[in-house]
């Protein structure tokens, strides 16, 4: 149930697409994917930190690596 809590959280607080992507057979382990879409990529980056930073005060997930692309 966090992933899913956390999914629809971070979907409707930043307004992203947010999807369980990796280790759905795994409890102890999940990955998330966010995409967002914007006019470049400063803004785009900057809705990526405060999800980040969201992510790491909510304490119920811990981010162990982080991939971003920009086109």
């Amino acid at each position: 149930m966090v992933v899913k809590s956390l999914k629809e959280r971070l979907q409707a607080r930043f307004k992203v697409s947010a999807a369980e992507t990796r280790f759905q057979d795994v409890w102890s382990r999940a990955e998330i994917t966010a995409a967002v879409v914007a006019s470049d990529a400063g803004h785009a980056d900057s809705i990526l930190d405060n999800l980040d930073r969201f992510v790491e005060r909510d304490g119920r997930a811990l981010i162990v690596r982080v991939e971003r692309s920009f086109r």
